[in-house]
């Protein structure tokens, strides 16, 4: 309860004041007999006690000027807060006159404070007495009833700590946030009460007691306007989800304002990148029906005319650039659909140019102009001096485990370099391609000069570890399978490392994988490889082998889709036969003759080309990989080897979200030593060719697989959604055909196998295969399943009808 001074008033004299006598003058009346009522004779006597009655008028109106003065101010009631910090609080001083005004002011600053539950300010003669009541200290804050938002995440929320003061509206803010966690979670019924306990001595517990209700899930994703893609397409470009019978697996299937508003954006640069440079969202509306506890939400698009480039060209006004080469930097050429994207990255790489040649504030200007009839679209790049200005601090926020410098190194500015707003948008494009965060931001506001930027990077992180699975089934090895676990943001330090396993009835492996992908400060990836395997003889080979080795290899990035990897392997490989096979000749020669420990040293390098868009789901893009190595750098083996892999996919029906894959890999190897063995040459498996654990060379006699030098495969594939399948269960199918081959015995391993005549199925003869695929994107990640028939086949092949792979993100 609030206090007021009370102030002597007079409650029963008529107060005159010089304003008074005025008026009464002027009305006629004589001032004096307002309170001197009688006969008085002589006119100076009574001019005489006007003059005095006017004097104590004003005497008397002193109390009324709300004023008092103390000498001293005195604090009662305070245990934790001592008297010089009260009174530091109030504007009132002794010895200044102060009112009610001031009383006012000092209870209101008293109560801001958030220490105090209590406050009164009372007058005791010469003293201004200040009684407070302590807010009490907060022992333990915890929470009741959550299960679905995690403790330590409430902790985070919350303002009220541990041994601070106990403050009622920190608390119903607490309680807002708590809702606010909830409902960002997709619990829209959560409740939260707050309880006190009070302990003694001026200390109390806090308790938010959570009933969190059922979860609210996005009932339907709709889409109106949209003509060129299917609501299933859009549905997989934006991030929200919808439930289904696994909803309680996934957080994607709520609603969340956020990430509406970054689906979005999602699906404005998925159209812009698709040639609807017209595009708009009319609208994106979340309808909550509160008896289903669901969220409808509706996007209404316009999706506009598809564009294609048509005439591009690049200007500059500065006079030392060439216009023409810096044509050759353009990605946006004519005939090919409008993309976004492309014109990003052409801004991109005409900036660096222009400052590689002196010109650090050079700015690089797109402009378009439409061609309604024919849809096309002519661009002009228009290169310009900048307005000077630098990079004053660039700040970090929301990287709770992520180190600044795994942010700050994506970055081709740093603080006091000049600033270029495309280089900032380069950066957040390198920082969303990391894997690392949800969203990232980077805004820019004025520093403490004209010509000073402040940039600020906002990043959402999100989980980087991730468990995979791999589960097979052969005739021979009957159920295998492989479990590993990675982390591509090891200890925020933006390191990846991966620990694997892997075994069946005849085989088990152990690998461990560790990268720094900026080796000694330098956009340079730099790592190594351990591992163990095991390998019984099974279909595909005729003896036991034993593996150790590692490899250490770094890789240098050319261009954002260009890089080149070195590597040096080591490894030593332990062939075990029977000797009892050998001797009664139920195993090939040339597999007896492989037998023992061998020592393998080997450089090597890949040249590697990746524009695909995604590196888990890509639906465009290239990707290829040139690996050239060299085994006889000390040793037992020598060998050349060369292999190629080349993957491409398109959408060939954009609409309905069908993808097309075409895929191609070979290689060649030639001995260097004449002493090439059986397990160095090259296999063909499942994994290469789906429907044959494995193909190629055999012992005619012992129908022992030998390898081959030479090899080809290749595959035509076009996934889609299942129809008349709920698309919230996340099932696709696949169709496919796989061809391939293994043939060339080394002539070495031919002539101690006893001859051209030992050997079978030593030529070029193709294998093929057709069949269909199932994909789940299921909550623990996607998985797939296989199932191929042999349409082409040699008789000496084995054959394997059923894969099944997959793998989750934690």
């Amino acid at each position: 309860m609030r206090s007021q001074l009370v102030r002597p008033r007079s409650g029963k004299h008529t107060v005159i004041t010089p304003h008074h006598v005025a008026a009464t003058t002027e009305r006629g009346v004589d001032p004096i007999m307002l309170v001197c009522p009688g006969p008085v004779t002589l006119t100076a006597v009574r001019r005489i006690c006007a003059v005095l009655f006017i004097a104590m008028a004003g005497w008397l109106a002193a109390p009324t000027a709300d004023a008092a003065v103390v000498s001293s101010i005195v604090v009662q009631g305070n245990q934790r807060v001592d008297d010089d910090t009260v009174r530091a609080y109030i504007p009132i001083r002794p010895g200044q006159n102060f009112g009610a005004a001031d009383i006012d002011r000092s209870i209101d600053a008293l109560f801001a404070t958030g220490l105090f539950q209590d406050v009164s300010i009372t007058q005791s003669g010469r003293s201004l007495v200040v009684r407070v009541v302590e807010n009490p200290l907060i022992g333990q804050v915890s929470f009741e009833g959550n299960r679905r938002v995690q403790d330590e995440k409430l902790a985070v929320i919350v303002q009220s700590k541990e041994r601070t003061v106990f403050s009622r509206g920190v608390v119903q803010a607490d309680v807002q946030r708590i809702l606010d966690a909830y409902r960002n979670s997709g619990s829209f019924q959560a409740q939260v009460e707050p309880q006190i306990i009070d302990r003694g001595q001026n200390r109390v517990d806090l308790v938010f007691d959570i009933t969190e209700g059922q979860k609210t899930s996005v009932g339907r994703v709709t889409f109106i306007g949209n003509s060129s893609f299917s609501d299933g397409r859009l549905r997989d470009v934006i991030s929200t989800k919808e439930s289904g019978i696994l909803g309680f697996l996934r957080s994607t299937d709520t609603y969340d304002p956020d990430r509406l508003r970054r689906d979005q954006d999602q699906l404005r640069r998925f159209y812009f990148n698709k040639g609807f440079a017209d595009f708009r969202i009319l609208s994106a509306t979340a309808d909550f029906d509160r008896e289903r506890n669901q969220f409808f939400i509706t996007f209404t698009v316009d999706e506009g005319q598809q564009y294609q480039f048509a005439e591009v060209r690049v200007d500059t006004t500065l006079a030392d650039l060439d216009p023409t080469a810096l044509r050759r930097k353009v990605r946006s050429r004519p005939g090919r659909r409008y993309s976004a994207e492309r014109i990003e990255k052409s801004l991109e790489d005409l900036t660096l140019a222009a400052n590689r040649q002196g010109y650090p504030f050079a700015q690089v200007v797109p402009s378009g102009e439409r061609n309604f009839e024919n849809n096309t679209i002519d661009v002009v790049y228009r290169v310009d001096q900048g307005v000077q200005a630098f990079v004053e601090r660039i700040d970090i926020v929301g990287n709770n485990t992520t180190r600044d410098y795994v942010i700050r190194r994506e970055f081709d500015i740093a603080e006091g370099d000049a600033y270029n707003r495309v280089l900032l948008d380069r950066a957040e494009r390198r920082l969303r391609q990391l894997g690392f965060f949800e969203t990232v931001s980077i805004t820019t506001r004025p520093g403490s000069a004209p010509d000073r930027v402040v940039v600020t990077v906002n990043v959402v992180e999100r989980a980087t570890g991730k468990v995979q699975f791999g589960v097979g089934y052969s005739t021979a090895d009957g159920i295998v399978g492989d479990v590993s676990i990675s982390e591509s943001n090891f200890l925020g330090r933006g390191q990846f490392v991966s620990l694997g396993f892997g075994g069946g009835v005849n085989r088990q492996n152990v690998d461990f994988s560790f990268t720094e992908p900026y080796l000694f400060g330098r956009r340079v990836a730099g790592g190594f490889d351990v591992y163990a395997r095991r390998q019984d003889k099974d279909d595909s080979q005729a003896f036991s082998s034993n593996d150790i080795g590692g490899t250490l290899r770094a890789t240098v990035p050319f261009t954002d889709t260009t890089s080149f990897q070195v590597f040096y392997s080591i490894y030593t490989r332990d062939i075990e036969v029977d000797n009892s096979d050998c001797q009664d000749g139920t195993l090939s020669v040339a597999v007896c003759d492989s037998a023992g420990e061998r020592l393998t040293s080997l450089v090597g390098g890949s040249l590697i080309y990746n524009t695909l868009d995604d590196r888990f789901n890509p639906r465009d893009g290239l990707y290829g990989k040139f690996t050239t190595e060299f085994a006889g750098v000390g040793g037992d083996t020598a060998f050349f080897r060369q292999t190629v892999k080349a993957r491409g996919y398109r959408e060939i029906v954009p609409a309905y979200g069908v993808v097309g894959m075409l895929a191609a890999e070979g290689g060649y190897m030639v001995s260097l030593n004449d002493d090439l063995r059986v397990p160095d040459q090259f296999t063909v498996t499942s994994q290469t060719l789906r429907g044959f654990s494995a193909i190629g060379p055999r012992d005619a006699a012992t129908n022992d697989p030998l390898g081959g030098r030479f090899y080809v495969a290749g595959t035509a594939e076009a996934t889609f959604p299942i129809p008349f399948l709920p698309p919230e269960i996340g099932l696709s199918g696949a169709v496919f055909a796989d061809a391939g081959s293994l043939w060339g015995v080394d002539p070495d391993i031919v002539a101690r196998n006893g001859g051209s005549g030992t050997i079978r199925g030593d030529d070029f003869a193709m294998r093929a295969s057709g069949g269909l695929g199932v994909l789940w994107q299921s909550p623990f990640g996607p998985i797939r399943a296989d199932f191929a028939l042999p349409l082409i086949e040699e008789e000496q092949d084995e054959t394997q009808l059923f894969r099944l792979s997959g793998g989750t993100t934690f």
